[in-house]
């Protein structure tokens, strides 16, 4: 069903989970209701949560977004960073070629289409005269970029809670 965005005690998001979950945490008293779904009443006056935060701080280790072809496409917006187009013929980019000793790194690949990246070839953007529309970054957490999908699916309601999105 639905999926709840846990803020920490500091309002810092922490996780998304269950809805069923973050409803136990409530009953509980562990967690406060800070947003809620009107249009899905879980039983009588109880709204299904939308957002809630902890009534106490949680400290939790820092783990990175790993680079995989999905979490690229995801960062540029499933489009061509060179020419914009969005469709099924994106690839990976190297900004500095394999063949000159550039790394899978998040601040070297980026989305190109097939088009461009095969124009591109084994020379960077400046010796192709294609620039990039964004550099690529590493992204700042895990957490923030399963959020930032979610609100451009819909949840407008976290976009206050997520910095960034």
């Amino acid at each position: 069903m639905s999926q709840v965005l846990v803020l920490n005690a500091s309002y810092e998001p922490l996780n998304i989970t269950s809805w069923r979950r973050a409803t136990v945490m409530l009953l509980k008293g562990k967690a406060e209701g800070l947003e809620h779904d009107s249009q899905h009443p879980i039983r009588g006056e109880m709204l299904l949560p939308s957002v809630i935060r902890l009534r106490q701080f949680v400290r939790v280790p820092f783990k990175q977004l790993p680079l995989t072809r999905r979490n690229v496409f995801q960062r540029d917006g499933h489009s061509c960073q060179y020419c914009g187009y969005q469709g099924e013929q994106l690839s990976i980019d190297h900004v500095i070629p394999r063949s000159r000793g550039g790394t899978d790194t998040w601040e070297n690949v980026t989305t190109a289409c097939l088009r461009c990246n095969v124009h591109k070839g084994s020379r960077t953007p400046r010796e192709a005269a294609m620039p990039l529309a964004r550099v690529p970054r590493r992204p700042v957490s895990t957490l923030y970029f399963e959020a930032s999908r979610h609100i451009r699916s819909g949840r407008q309601e976290w976009a206050k809670y997520v910095i960034g999105a």
